[in-house]
């Protein structure tokens, strides 16, 4: 009891050096507050995201020639992906849920009867609206399918009957401002994580700090806590102007969304971590973690979807804890998921940092001994 005693006390101590260490700049206070307010405003008015090549799925209850037919033409456009036909509303909901599918076609029973008679007939359309410019692109291609169909036919009363999950008006910026509370703190916390040791061998400080009693686990762990808790303190002033400045509602729980957070910034300072225990100088921070933030950023489906990705690409985000961080954030905030349907999207941020923590101790060891 009395060690751990003691560890807690050496621990809070070195915490509370790196917070006045990293805080006592008041440039470098104005750098964790500014940059996040201003990137979720301009981003929440100034990002689009667009698309093409959509994975659909059918659901079709009428099995008559019309209704393949104009299955077929949908089928044979290259704006969309048919991954799936399936024979109940739940296998929709599962597959749009576990993101299989951005769209799905629902064709009514008296589909080809009601056009036989000359009377309106409708085409349903589910989409994904966690992905508004998914949604309002796939419909619009729907339609215009649908508008060359009805012409063929010398203008057979079928119509669109859309519906958008989660986005009901197809907003951009719902399915982008969600997304900035692990991004717009991502670049921060991976640069304080860097900056941590780095700073000490460029000020000389770092020889002072290995002649104190505090043992290299005792100094890693409190190197890697604050730039977790600013991080934390990050995604709280973005969360707060998706929230109330923009009014995206939020559909899910606050203690799991903290969690997803919490996880995504131990990982990312671990990658921080590692980076700042070969780094000789802050200058070589810089250039690491402008090397690895671009393509983590790039592979994270934040500005492309993962799907349109060539498959060696796809691979490769499985390493990406930015794109589980992502996923998460988004099903939470706007679908309401909860801590189990999102479970698996912290394995990988977990694993890299379970691989990062002990690399970084071992770099830090090592070129310390």
């Amino acid at each position: 009891m009395e060690a751990l005693r003691y560890f807690w006390l050496q621990l809070r101590s070195m915490v509370r050096k790196e917070l006045l260490a990293t805080l006592k700049d008041k440039r470098m206070r104005l750098t964790f507050l500014l940059p996040p307010l201003l990137q979720a405003i301009l981003f929440g008015y100034a990002a689009n995201n667009n698309l093409d090549n959509v994975p659909y799925a059918v659901y079709d209850m009428s099995h008559s020639e019309l209704s393949r037919d104009i299955l077929s033409r949908v089928e044979g456009s290259s704006a969309f992906s048919r991954v799936s036909t399936v024979s109940s509303m739940a296998e929709i909901s599962q597959q749009i849920d576990a993101d299989e599918i951005l769209l799905a076609l629902v064709v009514p029973e008296d589909f080809e009867r009601r056009l036989s008679q000359g009377e309106e007939a409708s085409l349903q359309v589910i989409a994904n609206g966690q992905n508004s410019s998914v949604a309002s692109m796939g419909i619009g291609y729907i339609s215009q399918i649908v508008s060359a169909w009805n012409a063929e036919r010398a203008g057979s009363p079928l119509t669109i009957d859309s519906r958008t999950w989660y986005n009901p008006n197809q907003t951009t910026r719902w399915t982008m401002l969600p997304s900035l509370l692990v991004m717009i703190s991502f670049i921060q916390v991976l640069l304080l994580g860097g900056l941590s040791i780095a700073r000490e061998r460029e000020q000389g400080t770092f020889d002072q700090l290995l002649v104190t009693p505090l043992p290299s686990s005792v100094i890693l762990i409190g190197k890697a806590i604050p730039p977790v808790i600013i991080g934390l303190f990050q995604s709280l002033v973005v969360f707060s102007i998706v929230r109330f400045w923009f009014g995206v509602p939020f559909a899910g729980s606050y203690l799991t969304l903290l969690l997803t957070v919490l996880i995504f910034m131990v990982s990312s300072t671990g990658l921080g971590l590692s980076i700042s225990a070969i780094s000789d100088n802050m200058q070589q921070v810089l250039v690491y973690v402008f090397f690895l933030s671009m393509p983590l950023v790039l592979l994270s489906g934040l500005a492309t979807p993962v799907d349109n990705m060539p498959r060696a690409l796809q691979l490769l985000t499985y390493m990406d804890p930015v794109r589980f961080a992502i996923a998460a954030v988004r099903r939470i905030y706007l679908e309401g998921a909860t801590f189990s349907q999102i479970a698996p999207n912290f394995l990988p941020m977990l694993g890299v940092a379970a691989v990062t923590m002990p690399l970084s101790a071992w770099l830090f060891r090592n070129r310390t001994s």
